[in-house]
This record gives structure tokens, sequence and C-alpha cells, in this order.
């Protein structure tokens, strides 16, 4: 049951019981206190009553009739209010009832039984001409009972009000300060169903004013991922677009003519072959022109190969995939000075990091040979450890590109190369930095590797 309670009904709850607790304790030591404090205020009245008495009948025989002066002294006495006097002439001694006041307020008897179950009686002996006889002193502690009794149910009374009136501001209090907590619920009822604007006004306590604010950062930061996510789903499937467009445009405007040239030398050669005696210099022309047309559909089919996927990388690995495309490059511009450099700590980064890294360096060769007219390129590759990110502490390549061209201009827009370089970094979970200057342009991307399988 107490699983089942909400957190505002187990602090009330919780505070009920304790202001009960409090207020049962309070009642119970006044009630044991009750039985003390009468016994106290009876002994003191019965013993001032017989010294009183003790006095007044000292000089008895001495009075004209002192059987008639012992009758009025005690019907002056009956009229005290804490103890009754009877007069006893013979040794039995019959304890009066209590008396009943009208109008007076009395404890209820279980009340009376508890505190101050017997009466408190003593005899005081008087001897009238030689004849003994008794007065007896009978305690009534009514009052104090009932004084008593007044003030346990005063106490309860103003007890109770006090903690109705605390229970009833502690709930509100409560009720007030959790509140956001409904509101939290709901709003991330929203999140998981999709809806990442949601947020919740912070309210109550401090700290769920804080959760609040947080779970509001949580929800726009999710919404922006989100959003980012489809962003780059979208450029994605762009670019895949686009480069299979590429592709099917140097399809059509290169494969395609050196088809028909090798239609029509093969033509040809069919011609010649149903001469009786073809001319063995057109059978060599035609056969050249279709070695130079099958060439010329190598060369274009090896790089079309590269731009799908680099030759040689899984047979030799990044190290020996990237030191022949710097050769390649270096081949083709001498009067640019290429530095390579991969640590020897790398390790193993994975096949999908491995095309990564390539990609990024040959991109960023690529710009620089096209638009930085740099004299000098530095190429690092070396292990680095994720700062922060959604990877844990997974290890990453850093790659830097490092150029002493002119820079980028200040309106330039980045090519399709580097933005599906970056969309393929940040599928991965790293990132990719260009920094420009009038040093020239360094290019650093982090690039995840394989998680251990």
């Amino acid at each position: 049951m107490w699983r089942n309670l909400s957190l505002r009904a187990r602090i009330n709850l919780l505070l009920a019981l304790i202001l009960l607790l409090g207020l049962g304790i309070n009642i119970a030591r006044l009630v044991i206190e009750a039985g003390p404090r009468v016994q106290a205020e009876d002994q003191s009245v019965i013993r001032l009553a017989r010294e009183f008495v003790a006095t007044i009948v000292a000089d008895l025989n001495e009075a004209p009739d002192p059987d008639a002066r012992l009758d009025q002294i005690v019907r002056d006495l009956s009229r005290l209010r804490h103890v009754s006097i009877t007069r006893q002439d013979d040794a039995t001694v019959k304890v009066p009832e209590r008396s009943v006041e009208t109008g007076d307020p009395r404890a209820p008897a279980w009340f009376v039984a508890l505190v101050h179950p017997e009466q408190t009686s003593v005899r005081v002996p008087v001897s009238i001409h030689g004849k003994p006889q008794s007065l007896l002193i009978t305690s009534h502690p009514d009052d104090e009972m009932a004084e008593i009794w007044d003030g346990i149910v005063t106490q309860l009374e103003v007890g109770t009000a006090i903690a109705v009136a605390l229970l009833l501001v502690t709930m509100l209090v409560v009720g007030r300060a959790l509140a956001p907590l409904q509101a939290l619920s709901e709003a991330m009822t929203n999140i998981e169903a999709g809806f990442y604007d949601a947020r919740v006004e912070p309210g109550g306590s401090p700290e769920l004013a804080a959760i609040c604010a947080k779970l509001n950062h949580l929800a726009a930061t999710l919404g922006e991922a989100v959003e980012g996510k489809r962003q780059l789903a979208e450029r994605a499937v762009s670019l895949q677009d686009s480069e299979r467009k590429e592709i099917a445009r140097e399809l059509h405007d290169e494969f395609g003519p050196y088809l028909f040239a090798l239609r029509a030398h093969a033509g040809a050669l069919t011609r010649l072959s149903e001469v009786d005696k073809p001319d063995p210099a057109a059978l060599r022309k035609h056969g050249n022109a279709i070695l130079e047309q099958v060439n010329a559909l190598q060369q274009f089919t090896r790089r079309i190969l590269e731009r799908l996927r680099p030759v040689g990388l899984a047979e030799l690995g990044l190290r020996e995939a990237l030191g022949a495309l710097v050769r390649l490059w270096s081949e083709t511009h001498p009067e640019v000075a290429i530095e390579s450099r991969i640590s020897g700590s790398l390790g193993e980064v994975g096949e999908t990091a491995d095309l990564t890294i390539y990609r990024i360096v040959q991109e960023a060769l690529t710009n620089v040979f096209r638009h930085a007219g740099a004299t000098a390129v530095d190429i690092t590759i070396e292990p680095a450890e994720r700062q922060t990110g959604v990877h844990g502490s997974r290890g990453c390549a850093l790659v830097r590109i490092s150029d002493n061209g002119g820079g980028l201009r200040p309106d330039h827009r980045l090519g399709h190369g580097l933005t599906g370089m970056r969309e393929r970094i940040l599928a991965l979970g790293g990132t990719l930095d260009i920094d420009s200057g009038d040093d020239g342009v360094t290019v650093e991307a982090l690039v995840p590797k394989a998680a251990p399988s």
C-alpha cells in the first residue's frame, strides 16, 4: 500500500502521523502527571483540615454545651468544598459519598478512577466529658481533577486545531512544491512520443525548478539532434544522388564515345576482312586505334573504381594506400613538397575508419592542388582520445592536413567533397574542422576507431 501512494500522499501521511504522535505524547504526559498532582493536593487539604479541626476542638469541653458546639463546628466545616467532615460516635468509619454540585463541571468516571480511585480519610479523635468520639475528615479533590481534565480537554482541542492547521498549510505548501512533477511527467511522455517542443514552466522548489530547466534544455537538444539527423539524412541522399549523377554523366560522356569508337573500328575491320587482299596498313591502323580505346577505357574504369573504392586499401592497408596516393600526387606535381607521417601507435582503426581517413586525405589533397597554390603540404595521422561525445571514451584517429597556400576566400563555400566527408564523420560520431588563414588551410578531423568486437 505504501508503495502505491504518491510522494505528496506519503509526505502528508507522515506529517499527520507525526502531529498525532506529538499530540498523543503531550496528552499522555498530562494524564500521567495528573495522579501525583491530585495526590499532593489531596494530602495538603487533609493536613490543613486536620490541623484546623484540632485547633477548634481543643477547647470544646469548656463550652456550655459541648455536643451542640461540636454539631455547630461540623455544620460550619461542611461548607468547605474540598473536604467533608462527619461526626462519628462509634468505631465504625463510614465514608461519605462524593458531593456533586449542580452546574460544576466534573471529570468523567474513567478519568477519576484512573487518577484518584480511592478517597482519602483521616479521623480526628474528640473527647466530650470523657466520652470518646471522632470527626472523620474526607478529601474530595473533584475540583482539582475537573481542573486537570479541563486542561487536558483544552490542550486536546487547541493541539488538534494547531495540528489540523499545520497539516492543511503543509499540504498546501507540499502540493504547490510538487505541482511541477505532474507537468514533468506529461512533458516526458510528450518527448518520448517525439514532441520535442514540449516545455515545462519551472516552478516549485529550487531543485524541481532546476530539473524543469534541465528537461527543457534536454528537449531542445534532442529536437536539434533529431533535426540535425533529418538534415544529415537529407544531405546524404542528396550527395548520393549528386554522386550518381556525376558517375552517370561521366559514363555517358566518356564511356559512350569510347564504345562508339570501338564499334566503328571493329566495323572497319569487319569490312576489310571481306576484301580478298586487305591493306595491312589499314588493319594496323584500326587495330592500334582499338588498343588505344581499350587502354583509355581501362584508365577511365580505374578512375571510376578509385572514386567508388580506393584500390588496394583493403589488401595493402591504410599506410600503404596513403603512401601510394601521396606518391601519385608527388609524381604529377613535383613542385609541391608533401610530408606524410602516420604514427606507429595508431593501431587498427577499422575498415570504415580506414576508408574515411583515406577519403579525407584524398579530398584535402585534391583541394590543395586545385585551389590553394601551395608549395608544401603536411599530413599527420596519430591516435587521440575523445574529449566529449556520446560514444564514451572510445579511441580516435586525429587526421591533420596543412598547407601553406593562400587560404580560403571569406565567401568560400565547401564543395560536395568536404561536405560529404563532414557528414560521413558526423555519422561516425567524429568531428571535422577547417581553419583558414593567411598562412594556409588546416583540415583537422577526429575519426572514431571501430569498437572492439
